[in-house]
């Protein structure tokens, strides 16, 4: 008998960046690293791993190769909107980081253009409200299907 798994956007999303290595390769990319070398240096990965991550995003439509110098060729990597799409993402999870997993002050701080500390929290993009757990009703859930 074959496994069943709900239809869900969430694991479709973590099909393309749910592997630490692509996550912390985009982080590199928005926060301007863009060179292959200043990659692989400023996330640790291996040459090799982080090549098949690149790679991948590319795929994906996060990421695009440009070529910047033609002799020798040379190329960067330059987010898409929707690898921009995505900062939101990497700023929840990092404040998530930082109030239950890492020990000690944040190792990364933002502000705000307001000025302040940035701390990023989901609103309703109709109301402005802050979406808390339990403040929000399924519409519509994911049929659960056979994996393949």
């Amino acid at each position: 008998m074959g496994k069943t798994a709900r239809e869900c956007s969430i694991a479709n999303a973590l099909a393309v960046v749910g592997e630490r290595w692509s996550l912390l390769a985009l982080r590199e990319v928005l926060l301007g690293a863009r060179r292959f070398d200043q990659i692989v240096e400023n996330t640790g990965a291996s040459r090799d791993i982080l090549a098949a991550r690149l790679r991948s995003l590319v795929a994906a439509g996060v990421l695009e190769k440009r070529q910047y110098s033609e002799h020798p060729p040379r190329h960067e990597y330059v987010a898409t909107e929707s690898g921009r799409a995505l900062n939101t993402v990497l700023l929840a999870l990092m404040d998530w980081g930082d109030r239950y997993v890492t020990a000690g002050p944040p190792p990364t701080v933002w502000a705000h253009s307001c000025g302040a500390e940035l701390r990023p929290r989901c609103v309703c993009a109709n109301c402005g409200e802050q979406v808390r757990l339990g403040d929000t009703t399924a519409v519509r859930l994911g049929e659960v299907r056979p994996s393949h």
